[in-house]
């Protein structure tokens, strides 16, 4: 008898589908995927877990009040902790002048605990950092289809936010 040859899991997931997610107590709306659900949301804060991928987006919503500075050194110093178990961070700028968006998005290569990070803000009064999560011990190469799902709903929410007036 032969053992086994080693298999690979695959993990294929269908086209997502979008649709608008907003609350009349928070300044900001967005497109979310389907598949998530908002499990929690305190001070415009929310958690949209993902059953199927054991995973989740953490969003976390800050006022801005003349701290703009500081929010971003927090929302960066936060990335850059994953340095450690991370083989590289891409970074990759957001501008959307139409809707007053900006932002960074960035791209946690390796067994980080978060594969994917970002942060948007109008600059002058909203400010919204997010980080995917997997409820698994970090093995970039298992959760690689996944996480690349969730980098893609990611991109789609911060191209689909606004602010409301």
């Amino acid at each position: 008898m032969l053992p086994k040859p080693d298999g690979f899991l695959a993990l294929d997931y269908d086209k997502p589908d979008y649709t608008a997610y907003t609350s009349t107590d928070c300044p900001y709306e967005f497109m979310k995927n389907t598949k998530a659900v908002v499990r929690y949301k305190n001070d415009c804060s929310a958690v949209l877990e993902y059953p199927e991928m054991n995973g989740a987006l953490y969003l976390t919503y800050r006022p801005v009040d003349n701290n703009i500075k500081e929010l971003l050194v927090d929302a960066q110093k936060l990335t850059y902790e994953h340095v450690v178990k991370a083989d590289n961070i891409a970074e990759e700028k957001y501008v959307n002048d139409y809707h007053g968006v900006y932002g960074m998005f960035y791209d946690v290569a390796g067994n980080a605990a978060s594969q994917s990070q970002f942060y948007v803000t109008d600059s002058t009064s909203h400010f919204i950092t997010g980080s995917i999560y997997f409820n698994v011990t970090p093995n970039y190469d298992s959760i690689l289809p996944a996480a690349a799902y969730l980098k893609y709903d990611i991109r789609h929410l911060m191209e689909s936010l606004k602010w409301k007036k």
